[in-house]
């Protein structure tokens, strides 16, 4: 896969590509096994907006290191050679197996939620680097 990034854009430029790329019902994205899966443009704010304090988890601040790699989204669900993951559900503590997570290029990861086995719903998308451990050591996601 290619893993090209996309620098030096505008917000507003790396929104329009969500919208168009991941948003249009018309150019569906189908994962390496089959699975659609659904964008919606609310998500934009959640995959590239970051906290300023982690803890407080406000996703306040835009992150261009996040929408540099806004075509990898698309890339990592299509890689064949991607790790597939259980996803962690923090609130409960515990694995999701409705979470898939995708690991490629070391520590960037994207996150559906498998509504069926034909069907998903995209999360998120960002560089695990502090949490790639984790994410690594989760049980092995099938179907």
């Amino acid at each position: 896969m290619a893993y090209a990034l996309a620098r030096n854009l505008t917000e507003a430029v790396y929104r329009q590509i969500f919208e168009t790329v991941y948003c249009d019902s018309s150019n569906p994205i189908i994962t390496h096994d089959g699975i659609r899966v659904k964008f919606f443009p609310d998500q934009f704010d959640h995959a590239f907006f970051e906290s300023n304090n982690w803890q407080a988890g406000d996703k306040s601040m835009f992150s261009q290191s996040r929408a540099e790699r806004i075509y990898w989204i698309k890339d990592t669900l299509q890689d064949p050679q991607a790790i597939l993951k259980v996803g962690w559900d923090k609130l409960n503590k515990t694995y999701n197996y409705s979470r898939r997570v995708a690991v490629v290029v070391t520590d960037y990861v994207v996150i559906i939620h498998i509504n069926n086995s034909t069907e998903a719903k995209f999360i998120t998308a960002y560089k695990a680097d502090k949490s790639i451990g984790r994410i690594l050591a989760a049980p092995p996601w099938k179907i």
